[in-house]
């Protein structure tokens, strides 16, 4: 009897899972071919995925444009130095929480899980107060402080669930053979580590690539801005650029969808391992 109900009850959650990935997937396929599309081609009506004004056009435009190559490049500095910061700050604290008993740990924990819990609008005006006193204003450092405290927590959390998972007696056998604690986290615990690095990894770039409202506020001048604040720039005050908006998006997105394709079997593994005890 319970053989003959799990066929279609599998037959029924396949269809909800291809509609779920038709409706998720269906503005990225309509951005993408907008993005090919002249402005007026986009709302012509019936609409259509493809017609005859279909080109790369708009790609080039982008491509070839300096200022909006800067957009990028300001991307993926401050991207890449949020990465290796959080990474770097956030294993070492992760380690301290994994594996030492201290005075008011247990009151760091809970701090650390309340600053994940702050919504960041709440905190753009002491955050912009801070940078301006401290004179990093329309600065790469100021972007890279302000996400490094965002995705910092995260970072620990993560790790400190993931270092709890591997044995102290890796730790003990570096110790035994002459080594430190250092040497037996950077040799031995942060290589076995590397599906946990890598999910943290991929989550710290999503959040320094896709954010907007820090990048907003915290930058003034057109070469300092990233990508998302780029994209708005498209927008003029009486016609939007719809196809390069669309273009820019199409190239914003793929260093994530790039970084997900060959690095989603860590990052699935390191999600699951990261959770299994705080």
């Amino acid at each position: 009897m319970v053989g003959s109900y799990k066929k279609p009850v599998k037959i029924i959650l396949s269809i909800l899972l291809v509609l779920g990935g038709v409706f998720a997937g269906f503005p990225v396929l309509w951005m993408v071919c907008s993005s090919l599309k002249s402005n007026s081609a986009i709302f012509a009506w019936p609409p259509k995925f493809f017609d005859e004004t279909a080109s790369l056009s708009s790609y080039l435009a982008v491509l070839t444009d300096p200022s909006k190559i800067r957009f990028f490049v300001n991307s993926y500095i401050i991207a890449a130095c949020v990465v290796a910061a959080t990474l770097f700050v956030g294993i070492l604290a992760a380690y301290a929480f994994s594996r030492f008993d201290f005075p008011g740990k247990a009151i760091f924990n809970s701090l650390v899980v309340s600053v994940q819990a702050i919504p960041p609008i709440v905190l753009l005006i002491p955050y912009m107060g801070m940078i301006v006193s401290m004179r990093l204003f329309n600065t790469y450092f100021a972007l890279i402080l302000t996400y490094l405290i965002t995705t910092l927590p995260y970072c620990i959390l993560m790790m400190t669930g993931y270092l709890n998972t591997l044995s102290r007696e890796l730790d003990e056998a570096v110790m035994i053979d002459g080594g430190s604690r250092w040497k037996a986290l950077w040799s031995i615990l942060v290589p076995i580590s590397l599906p946990g690095m890598v999910s943290v990894g991929m989550y710290t770039f999503m959040q320094a690539w896709n954010e907007y409202l820090f990048a907003l506020t915290l930058t003034q001048t057109t070469n300092m801005r990233t990508v998302p604040i780029g994209i708005n720039l498209l927008m003029g005050q009486h016609a939007y650029d719809w196809s390069q908006m669309m273009a820019m998006s199409v190239l914003g997105s793929l260093p994530v969808l790039v970084l997900f394709i060959f690095f989603q079997k860590y990052f699935i593994a390191g999600m699951s391992s990261g959770g299994v005890k705080g």
